[in-house]
Parts: C-alpha cells; sequence; structure tokens
C-alpha cells in the first residue's frame, strides 16, 4: 500500500480541490482524495489522508471556515427547508468546513474535473471576509501558542503566513509579526 498523498495531491492539489466545490468538509475532502487515489490506482491509507488535510490546514493552504462564512445555493435563494437542514447540519460541528487559505495556490491535480460528477458534494460560496477573519483570529492564536512553546520553526512559517494573508485579504497582520519578530530576534 501506498500511503504518500503527494502521490494524488500535494498542498495546492489538495488546495485545488477543495476550490472546485468553495467549501468542503473535512470528510467531503477525504472522500474527493481517496477517489482521485482510485482513479489512477494508488491505494492510500486514511490516516495519511488525514494528515495531508492536517499539514495543509498547518501551513494556512486550507482555513476552517466559521459556519456562517459558507453558503449554499438553497440558502442564496430562500429555500427555508433546505436551509435549515443545512444549518442543522453545521451547528453539530464545531468547524466543519474548509476553504481555501492564504498559502495556497490553488492547482488541480489530475482527473480532479471529475469529483464534481462523481461525488455529492453541493457548490458552496465563502464569504472572504468572514474567512479572513477567522484566519486572522487563528494566526493570532497560533503566533501565540508558538511563541509560548518557543517553537522558532514554526514562528517561521507564521511570520510568512502574515504576509500571505495581507496579499490574500483585506487585513492587517502586522502587529502580529511583530510580535513574531521580537520573539525571533530575542
Amino acid at each position: 500500500m501506498n500511503d504518500d498523498v503527494s502521490t494524488v495531491a500535494d498542498r495546492d492539489d489538495i488546495a485545488g480541490v477543495v476550490d472546485l466545490f468553495g467549501a468542503v468538509t473535512r470528510a467531503e475532502l477525504s472522500r474527493a482524495l481517496m477517489e482521485l487515489a482510485f482513479k489512477r490506482r494508488v491505494e492510500l491509507d486514511a490516516d495519511a489522508v488525514g494528515a495531508a488535510i492536517d499539514g495543509a490546514v498547518d501551513e494556512y493552504a486550507l482555513v476552517p471556515a466559521p459556519p456562517d462564512a459558507v453558503s449554499t445555493p438553497s440558502d442564496r435563494s430562500g429555500d427555508a427547508a433546505d436551509a435549515t437542514a443545512d444549518a442543522t447540519i453545521d451547528a453539530t460541528v464545531e468547524t466543519p468546513f474548509l476553504a481555501v487559505g492564504p498559502a495556497a495556490f490553488p492547482s488541480l491535480p489530475e482527473g480532479a474535473t471529475d469529483l464534481p460528477h462523481i461525488l455529492d458534494v453541493p457548490e458552496r460560496e465563502v464569504d472572504r471576509d468572514r474567512l479572513a477573519d477567522g484566519a486572522l483570529e487563528r494566526l493570532s492564536s497560533d503566533a501565540v501558542a508558538a511563541i509560548t512553546d518557543g517553537e522558532e520553526a514554526r514562528l517561521a512559517v507564521l511570520a510568512d503566513v502574515t504576509y500571505d494573508i495581507e496579499a490574500w485579504a483585506s487585513v492587517d497582520a502586522g502587529p502580529i509579526r511583530e510580535r513574531i519578530v521580537d520573539e525571533v530576534d530575542r
């Protein structure tokens, strides 16, 4: 068994799969990556897929999307029954959706364009402002945790993300970057 997810998709390819749908749950993304592996006749371990998703989130190629930042066509059309069902699903999971993050350069792996036809995943729209606010809050929390734990390598990654997030959205990550730089220069 080959448990190397990179044979199917790297982090930017993973972000490209997410971008096909706007936002996906972790389970939907796992199924999509497993489907791509199947199409390529590659066997993947579910743990390896989970680790690849975790890595993409850790590196800010994907970011958790708050439920109120994600909508489906039924939410926008006013179909109360579908919107209520979606809200019920959202309320049962703390951060049910993943969206493309500031450190990603989304690309589509071979065979990914077939995924919307294969998977039963609705297209979703992401409110970029809410997503950016959530990503900035997470970046601040991650920086504080890395400073507290003395994780210099993590701080270097997060310092780069402060630039990425400013290019990606209308947010100011300067104070977070300054705190990171101050800590690294000590």
